[in-house]
């Protein structure tokens, strides 16, 4: 079939090419002026702002930001909850939703609804903290950082009707074939499921690593904070980076150079892990949300 491209389609082309080129640089500029930053020298940064290209190229600050204990194991903690949090989300969002995606569940309209209602009103904060603290009793631990996202009803409903898109012959032929629902589940529905399984994993991924509101409130104790709390705390005290940083060592602590290197360092784990989903990206995210 000869796709014939009219005036008006190329007219559409050409303008929805420069918005999105326009919008990507407009998202692009900041990071480049903190990356930029992250390598100008502290004097530079106090006197002239920001840069996009540093006048002073150094590493000072990346130097400074490994030479701080707290960052590190604020990192350990951040990249621990993100690949543990993120496996058993995973496991057990698709545990709830494959079972709703087969219409001849028993009780499958009445637990959709709950999901659903979950969804749109919530218990509030102050039930949500008493249910974590005294009765689960997860305040300042590494679960707390895990357990109350590990079902997410959007991720749910979207991998749910990823499930429906597998044809059931498939199915009904393992069956028929002797293997069970788990063995169907592990051994055929996971592997056919990989865009989706990729794309709400990388959903998971990034909430568990951009995360500090969980850390605010629940965690007390120094070695459980997660980086992206340490940033926070970097970037509105900043006299925090001078009380970790041995001054013998150095002449002069680069506190606004360490709050960018941080940031580039923060960000990077997703920048590197996003290229190796991105092609599961598209097909997970619109094969599950075709049907509602």
């Amino acid at each position: 079939m000869v796709e014939h491209k009219t005036f008006g389609f190329r007219l559409f082309n050409v303008i929805n090419y420069f918005f999105f080129s326009v919008l990507g640089v407009i998202c692009l500029v900041p990071f480049l002026i903190v990356l930029g930053s992250s390598f100008e020298s502290e004097p530079n940064l106090k006197a002239n702002g920001f840069a996009l290209i540093p006048k002073h190229f150094t590493v000072f600050a990346y130097q400074t930001v490994f030479q701080l204990n707290a960052v590190m194991q604020s990192f350990l903690v951040s990249i621990t909850v993100t690949v543990l949090g993120t496996l058993m989300a995973l496991l057990v969002t698709s545990l709830l939703a494959y079972p709703l995606a087969q219409r001849e569940m028993r009780f499958r309209g009445a637990i959709l609804g709950f999901v659903l209602l979950t969804m749109l009103f919530s218990g509030g904060l102050v039930p949500w903290y008493i249910l974590i603290t005294k009765y689960l009793h997860l305040k300042d631990t590494l679960w707390v950082l895990i357990v109350p996202y590990l079902v997410n009803p959007f991720n749910m409903f979207v991998l749910k009707s990823f499930f429906e898109t597998i044809p059931k012959e498939i199915v009904e032929s393992a069956r028929m074939d002797g293997a069970g629902y788990l063995r169907t589940f592990t051994s055929i529905i996971i592997p056919l499921s990989t865009p989706g399984l990729a794309t709400i994993g990388l959903f998971y991924a990034l909430n568990y690593w951009n995360d500090w509101w969980l850390s605010l409130n629940f965690i007390e104790s120094d070695h459980l904070v997660p980086v992206q709390l340490l940033l926070k705390k970097m970037i509105s005290n900043l006299t925090f980076i001078s009380s970790q940083v041995d001054t013998s060592k150095f002449i002069q602590v680069p506190a606004n150079g360490v709050q960018m290197a941080t940031t580039i360092i923060s960000i990077g784990p997703i920048i590197l892990v996003y290229p190796y989903i991105q092609r599961y990206f598209v097909k997970g995210l619109t094969i599950g949300s075709i049907k509602g």
